[in-house]
């Protein structure tokens, strides 16, 4: 039986990398994987998906409003759906999502839990309240605890004003524990 997974870690953890690693290993074993991303991540263009070790695929940018359901009904050549950057889902999306997860393939998503205020995704959320799986790809602070906070810098402070959505890399984004979060250690 399909199931809705929610894979979620913070910056930096191999979110996307595990994401296209299962893609090859469905596509290694006969399967028709559709690859998503919601068309708001455009840090490494419109209709790629790029893990920062450099692995990548084509995919299917998906616009706020696209009802996914109707999306997976009109593509049902598809096997398995893997999306990346859950978190910019709509909530209403994740419903959809849900729906083929429950009738017709697997979909796997990958996203963070919360944003540089510590504060849920409106995606996230929904996933984590309907996924049939979590699971958090770990990943550590540079003290050595788990990291937890996708903690958003400029000229090495952390901000914690700001829109909710800015796209990023290493460059705009550090993870951190909660700790060093707090008493601003970068």
């Amino acid at each position: 039986m399909p199931k809705l997974y929610f894979r979620y870690g913070t910056m930096g953890s191999s979110k996307t990398a595990q994401a296209l690693m299962t893609k090859y290993n469905y596509e290694e074993k006969g399967f028709r994987v559709a690859l998503l991303k919601p068309e708001s991540d455009t840090r490494w263009g419109k209709h790629v998906v790029r893990s920062r070790n450099g692995l990548q695929a084509p995919c299917k940018s998906v616009k706020l409003e696209e009802d996914l359901f109707l999306w997976f009904c009109n593509h049902r050549g598809y096997q398995v759906v893997i999306l990346d950057e859950a978190q910019f889902l709509q909530e209403e999306q994740v419903d959809q999502l849900k729906k083929v997860a429950m009738d017709y393939a697997p979909v796997l998503c990958y996203g963070l839990k919360t944003d540089f205020k510590t504060r849920m995704f409106p995606g996230s959320k929904r996933l984590l309240e309907i996924a049939d799986s979590v699971s958090e790809i770990k990943s550590v602070c540079k003290c050595g605890r788990k990291a937890e906070v996708n903690a958003r810098v400029d000229n090495g402070v952390i901000l914690k004003e700001g829109d909710q959505i800015e796209i990023g890399g290493d460059e705009r984004y550090v993870s951190l524990c909660y700790q060093c979060y707090v008493q601003g250690r970068i």
